[in-house]
C-alpha cells in the first residue's frame, strides 16, 4: 500500500465519521425541536359547540375588529377583579398541564359538565370532607362544579 493511498484511506475515514455524526446530530436537532413545542389548545366539548357559530359575511368582521365597542370588553375584563369572594375562598390558578375536568358532584363517577384550561384563574369554594375534591367557580362565567385536589396554585 502507498503513501498516498493510505493517506486517502484515513482521509475518506474521517470524512465519513464526520459526515455520519452531522447526521445523527442533524436528526436529533429536528426531533427535538418537534418534540419541545408545545402542543395546540385542547377544546373542550361544552367549548367546540359555542365556536361552531354561524359565519359573519367579511365586511361585517372589518367593521367589528375596526370599532371594538368599550363597553363590551369592560364587561368581559371586570367581573373577575370586582368579583366579591364568599367567606373561604380564594383564587387560583389550574397547574395541570392538559387543564381538569368539572365535574357536577366530588367523585369521578359524577357528570363531566365542563372543563378548565392549563393556567385559567378560578376561584375556590370549599374542599371536600376528605381532601380529594375542591368545588370550583369559573369567574366570568359562574359556573361551579368540582375538580380532583392538588391541581390548582393559590393565588393572591
Amino acid at each position: 500500500m502507498s503513501p498516498s493511498s493510505l493517506f486517502q484511506f484515513i482521509i475518506g475515514f474521517f470524512l465519513g465519521i464526520i459526515l455520519f455524526g452531522a447526521g445523527i446530530a442533524g436528526g436529533a436537532y429536528f426531533f427535538l425541536t418537534n418534540v419541545a413545542v408545545n402542543p395546540s389548545k385542547h377544546l373542550f366539548a361544552e367549548e367546540k359547540s359555542t365556536s361552531e357559530k354561524k359565519e359573519t359575511p367579511k365586511s361585517e368582521k372589518i367593521k367589528q375588529e375596526e370599532s371594538p365597542k368599550p363597553e363590551e370588553t369592560k364587561a368581559e375584563e371586570t367581573p373577575s377583579e370586582t368579583e366579591k369572594l364568599p367567606d373561604g375562598a380564594y383564587k387560583a390558578k389550574v397547574t395541570w398541564s392538559t387543564g381538569l375536568s368539572l365535574r357536577s358532584d366530588a367523585s369521578t363517577d359524577a357528570e363531566r359538565v365542563g372543563g378548565i384550561d392549563y393556567n385559567t384563574e378560578i376561584i375556590i369554594l370549599s374542599t371536600s370532607s376528605d381532601g380529594q375534591w375542591q368545588k370550583v367557580r369559573i369567574p366570568n362565567s359562574g359556573q361551579e362544579g368540582w375538580v380532583k385536589s392538588g391541581n390548582v396554585e393559590k393565588i393572591n
